[in-house]
């Protein structure tokens, strides 16, 4: 197994053993039930498996037209932050998050961090279940004046959120499945 596929299958370990959940009855963000659930917090916010997360997220937007990255509220914020930070030197790219509501004080801004009007953003989420969640995103980034045509995803639950990001032209590119838990 290559270096990255070693780091590939830590990462995957990580993630099942401190992040899924599989006692009990979770409301997903869609509002379906399930009796699984991934808290992708309990991975990001470990030292190890935040470097793991960032390398292979990093990976997969390397070589895509990224002026900029970002990600709705909360799952998002750790990995672009990490992704922008990770992208110094080599291709920096600065990050942004997108508020579900505006905060209704100081700057009272929906979206947070570095836009760039009329540049190329890819959304980041921790999760997909149906895609609502980060197209909300996209929208917002959309009307912003920026081109989204793609979302990195941690994990895809494989729950209509391929479908979803397809009639909104948008490209899922998934770093794990369900299906590899």
């Amino acid at each position: 197994m290559s270096s990255d596929g070693v780091a590939r299958e830590r990462l995957r370990s990580i993630i099942a053993d401190r992040s899924l959940l599989k006692d009990g009855e979770f409301t997903l963000a869609s509002g379906a039930k399930s009796s699984m659930f991934f808290d992708m917090k309990k991975t990001m916010l470990d030292p190890e498996g935040a470097s793991l997360l960032t390398n292979a997220l990093w990976e997969l937007l390397i070589d895509r037209p990224a002026d900029c990255i970002g990600g709705l509220e909360m799952g998002a914020v750790p990995i672009v932050s990490q992704l922008s930070m990770r992208s110094f030197p080599e291709k920096p790219i600065p990050s942004f998050f997108v508020r579900k509501q505006t905060k209704g004080h100081g700057t009272d801004k929906k979206i947070d961090g570095y836009l760039l009007k009329g540049k190329t953003a890819i959304i980041f989420e921790d999760v997909t279940t149906t895609g609502g969640s980060a197209m909300q995103a996209v929208e917002a980034v959309r009307t912003a004046g920026l081109v989204v045509n793609t979302v990195i995803t941690v994990v895809d639950r494989m729950e209509g959120a391929k479908e979803t990001f397809t009639k909104g032209k948008v490209n899922l590119v998934s770093l794990f499945t369900r299906d590899d838990f």
